[in-house]
Parts: C-alpha cells; structure tokens; sequence
C-alpha cells in the first residue's frame, strides 16, 4: 500500500486562496525542527527531513506505520503524541512522571525532556512538544510532536549542577579550614600586638638615636670642612701674599712718585715769580726730565689700578672662604647657580691646582637648581682636590663639565688625567675613613661626606676609571626637590 494514499493533512485557513497554500508535507519536508505527525489511529502521516537527521530513520521507512517509538525506546511504548491522542493524563504521568508540563502557549499540548540512550552515540537529551490537531469542526484529527537536541545543554547542566556540588564540597573544607585558620590568625594579631607595641618602644628610640646622629653628622661635615681649609691654609696664606706683596710694592712706588712730584711742585711754586728767567726754566726743566713727568702720568694710575685688582683679589678670596666655612646645620633649601658656586669653589683650591693642573671648564646650558648650595660646594671641592692629588709628576688636566642630563636633571662630571683607582679599591672609595692617600694626606671622609649629601639631594654619584688613563666622578642632582625635605 502506497504510505501517502489517503493522508490526513491541516487544514487551510478559508482566506487563503488554493494556489497560495502549501501542501503540509512540503511545508514539514522545509521545517528545521525535527517534526513527526500521527493520525488517530497512532500512524505516521508525516515524518520530515529535520527527523530524518536526528533521529536516524528515514521517511520511507516510517511514514505509513506506528513504528515511531523504535527511535526512541528499545521496546513498543506510547509516545507522548500517541498519549495526547488517547485522551488519557493519568497515563502521561506514568509514562513521564516528573519530566513533563503543560503548554502555555498551546491548549491540551504538553512538553517533556528526556534522555534517549538509543539516539546516536552515547545517547541524546531530546525537549519535545507534543500537540493535538484538529478539522474546521474542533474533532481530533491525530497529534504533531516537535523534538529539539538539548543535548549540549543538559551536559552543561549536569556538569554545572556537578561543579556545584564539588563547590560546595570545597566550600564546606574551606569554611573548616577558615575557621581554624581565623583561630590562628587572632593568635597571630594578638602576636603581632605585643611585637607593635615593642616596635612602637624600639621606634621612638631610634627616632632619638636618628635625632642624635643626624647632629653628629652636622659636626662631622662641619669637621672634615675645617680638616680641608687647614689643609688649604698654606696655599690660602700665599694666596693672600701674593695680592697683598704687590699692593705694598706698587705703593711703595706710588710714594716715591708722589714725592717726586711734590718736589716738582715746589720747585714750580718757586720760580713762579721768576719763570721767565733763563736759570729757572732751565733748572725746571733739568728736573722734569729728570724724574720723567710724562711717564709718570701713565704709570700711576696703572699702580693704582693694579692696587685695586689686589685688593679686590683678596676680598674676593677671603669671602669665598668664609663662605665655605660657615656652619650651615640650618641651611635652607633655595635656587642656587652651579657655575657660580663651581667658581667660587675653584678659586678656594687654586693653590691646590694651579701647580698639578690645568682646569678646564665646559659649562653647558643649565637651569638654577633647588639644593643647599655650600654641601654641593663641599662636594665639588672634595672632587677637585682629589683629582689634583691624583694627578702625577707631569702637570695634567682638570676637567670639569655640565650638562641637562633631562628635564628633571642636571649633570656635573669633574674628569682627571690622573693615575685612576685600583679595582680592589674601586668598591671601597665611598666608605667612611678609606683612603689611598699617604698619612696625613686625606682623612678618608671626603668622598663618604660627598656621598651622603648627594643622597640627601635626591641625586646619585658614580665614578668611571682606568688605571693610567684618569677617574671621572659624575654627579647627577634633581633640579627641584619633589617633597619637602
């Protein structure tokens, strides 16, 4: 018998006109949902292509019979349309007790969700509604039930619905072992409390201590500065004679010439009432040859502007060593030009230099900086006497350069053509006391002292060397503090 004689299809809405309908068959054949349909007497009428794929029976071999429970079950049961038809709830509940529900969208209609282990490899989750179909008249005509794979989605909820109760497994551990660590933990804090309070007694006195060493230190810099300027006394003590001696020479001069003069003028104011007499301009003029007027014009105001250039030298040198030598313990923080306290530093050591070494100085474009500007010159004078004692027999070269290192920094490097430092001594040359000087050359705190105030600037100071090739020492400050210091 041909399965397609004599089927039951939908009926078509009136409105519709007979060209424009669908036959039922090709419209299930094109659904994307897995569709079958049975009439009353529990034979498929319709079977499309959707089911075909997912369940793995074709058409032909289903359409026709009341084999629609072989895809799903190992032995004839009724399925949840085949129910539907039969008109009989309880019987639902037997079959699908728990995994049912009415429809709310479609009246009599019921959904399930079950597992097929005969569907596939391993078995399917399949969602199914099943729906009664009814004539223009309402009579029942047979039943339609739609299958959807849920598969995926019952996997993700079993190992979720497993994941949660591994969570609360882990959870409950955790909680027990939370608890026992809370028990320690208020232990630990009441621990902790006894070590704040003794680390709260053991700060205060270091606050003092710090308070202590923080003077110590003030009269250590204060001191190794008095330990430089006795070491510079001698070349300080020449260099006021220096300017002083020729002061007292060009003076001793001036008076002889002023005597001159003088005697000159008496001998004008003589012959005034006589000058026209031929003895008298003759005698006059004897002696104005003799003490050279003319040249004395020219030479007396070149001694007083030598006097005063020496004058001027020695105030100049004896400011700057007042300057380096005050106490500065409560110094204040100001803008301060590097190249004017380099200069005034060089000229405070120049009886150090001037006999070893030429001094070259390579000044670049550099801002005002924010420091205590007599440490800085503490460190430069530091750094320029020890290029000067590093320096050898043969008269060398003193370099000292500065630079923007960036927009927050400035560069000073004083470079020497001196013997350089040992690598065993390289490590050392910044701790307190060390020093490759002979005894009574260096009292080993000049690079240490340098060191602690460059840190004290925010800054930092390295050092590159080669033994027979010289040191630089270079200094890299902030140009402005970032918090108050």
């Amino acid at each position: 018998m041909n399965p397609h004689h004599d089927l039951p299809t939908l009926p078509v809405p009136p409105e519709l006109h007979a060209q424009d309908s669908i036959a039922v068959s090709e419209f299930f054949d094109g659904h994307p949902v897995a569709t079958f349909v049975i009439d009353t007497r529990h034979v498929i009428t319709h079977w499309n292509t959707a089911c075909e794929h997912l369940l793995g029976w074709s058409k032909e071999e289903m359409v026709g019979t009341g084999n629609h429970w072989q895809p799903f079950y190992p032995r004839q049961r009724p399925t949840l349309a085949d129910l539907i038809v039969s008109g009989v709830d309880d019987e639902i509940d037997n079959y699908y007790l728990g995994k049912h529900m009415r429809s709310s969208l479609i009246p009599g209609a019921y959904e399930a969700e079950d597992f097929f282990p005969n569907i596939g490899v391993g078995g399917h989750w399949l969602h199914f509604t099943a729906a009664p179909l009814r004539d223009g008249h309402g009579q029942l005509v047979g039943a339609i039930e739609t299958l959807r794979d849920v598969t995926e989605r019952r996997v993700a909820e079993i190992a979720l619905r497993k994941a949660h109760d591994n969570l609360e497994h882990v959870v409950e551990k955790r909680t027990a072992q939370l608890a026992e660590m809370n028990l320690r933990l208020e232990d630990d804090i009441r621990q902790r409390q006894l070590a704040d309070d003794e680390l709260r007694r053991q700060n205060i006195a270091l606050t003092e201590l710090n308070e202590r060493l923080s003077m110590a230190q003030e009269q250590l810099v204060q001191a190794e500065k008095m330990a430089s300027i006795g070491q510079l006394a001698a070349g300080v003590a020449h260099e006021i004679n220096n300017p002083i001696g020729y002061i007292f020479s060009n003076l001793g001069s001036l008076q002889n010439y002023l005597d001159q003069l003088f005697e000159m003028l008496a001998a004008y104011q003589q012959a005034e009432t006589s000058v026209a007499t031929p003895e008298v301009q003759t005698r006059l003029r004897a002696m104005r040859e003799q003490i050279d007027l003319d040249f004395l014009r020219d030479d007396i105001p070149s001694l007083m502007d030598e006097s005063r250039e020496g004058i001027k030298r020695v105030r100049h040198i004896v400011q700057d060593l007042k300057d380096f030598s005050r106490v500065d313990a409560n110094q204040e923080w100001v803008w301060s030009d590097l190249h004017q306290g380099i200069d005034s530093t060089l000229n405070i050591v120049s009886n150090e230099v001037k006999y070893t070494a030429d001094v070259v100085k390579e000044y670049g474009d550099i801002p005002d900086i924010q420091c205590l500007p007599l440490q800085i010159n503490q460190v430069m004078m530091n750094l320029i006497v020890n290029a000067a004692h590093a320096i050898g027999p043969e008269r060398g070269t003193i370099t000292v350069r500065t630079a923007r290192e960036d927009e927050g920094h400035v560069r000073i490097e004083v470079s020497d053509t001196g013997s350089g430092i040992a690598p065993d001594a390289l490590s050392r040359i910044f701790d307190p006391f060390f020093t490759t000087k002979a005894v009574g050359k260096g009292t080993g705190l000049g690079l240490s002292l340098s060191y602690g105030i460059v840190q004290k600037h925010g800054g930092r100071i390295d050092v590159q060397t080669e033994l027979g090739h010289g040191t630089t020492f270079r200094v890299l400050l902030p140009v402005q503090q970032g918090a108050a210091p």
